[in-house]
């Protein structure tokens, strides 16, 4: 038995898109949002390191 009250039988449902399967997913949301500042910092620190000249 359906509750579904929104389609009607017989009817298709449209395939959800990537974009919004990404956005709905609450972890991934998360683990983006720490995951890539960290690695940001991190190569734009070692892009710092890097770039001080060496002393003579």
């Amino acid at each position: 038995m359906n509750h579904d009250t929104h389609t009607s039988p017989g009817t298709e449902t449209e395939p959800v898109p990537a974009m919004q399967q990404i956005l709905d997913n609450h972890f991934l949301l998360l683990f983006l949002g720490i995951a890539l500042p960290t690695v940001l910092y991190i190569v734009w620190g070692i892009m710092e390191v890097v770039s001080i000249p060496i002393a003579k």
